[in-house]
């Protein structure tokens, strides 16, 4: 089994918030034994050369094949963080969506798979449960910086 580690440098990344109501789309961060340790909203690396922006619809146009559109300004966040005894550090780029075709799917879980291998399973998170004794946020301070936005 492969397990996921954060890259040995600083990474940028961009992910779009998608609501449901008052869910968020997120995808769900297991630790080494398969435990739901967290969710984090959707997207990937900004690969060279290319905007956040770009980024952010490429990676759900590979992961989900949807089209997304940008509707705000991003948050900028950087996260300095710790899996499963590993050191991750990212600039991330924090931006509200919209994509009417996930709005119409099913209200069940989002399995996908990333370039590397790595599968995934998404779903639709209440923000109210999150970082409350349920799966934590991912970026740690992103539920506190959208509930104060």
């Amino acid at each position: 089994m492969t397990f996921w580690r954060p890259h040995n440098g600083i990474r940028v990344k961009a992910i779009g918030l998608h609501w449901r109501g008052d869910r968020l789309l997120a995808a769900e961060v297991p630790n080494d034994h398969g435990r739901i340790k967290g969710v984090r909203p959707l997207g990937g690396s900004v690969e060279f050369g290319e905007t956040w922006r770009d980024a952010l619809k490429r990676e759900f146009r590979e992961e989900l094949d949807v089209t997304v559109e940008v509707i705000e300004q991003p948050l900028v966040i950087e996260n300095l963080y710790r899996h499963e005894g590993h050191q991750g550090h990212e600039i991330i780029f924090v931006a509200e969506i919209q994509c009417p075709e996930l709005l119409n799917w099913p209200d069940a879980p989002i399995s996908f798979t990333e370039d590397n291998g790595l599968s995934w399973t998404a779903g639709w998170f209440s923000l109210d449960a999150l970082d409350t004794g349920g799966p934590e946020l991912y970026p740690s301070g992103l539920k506190e910086c959208l509930i104060n936005r």
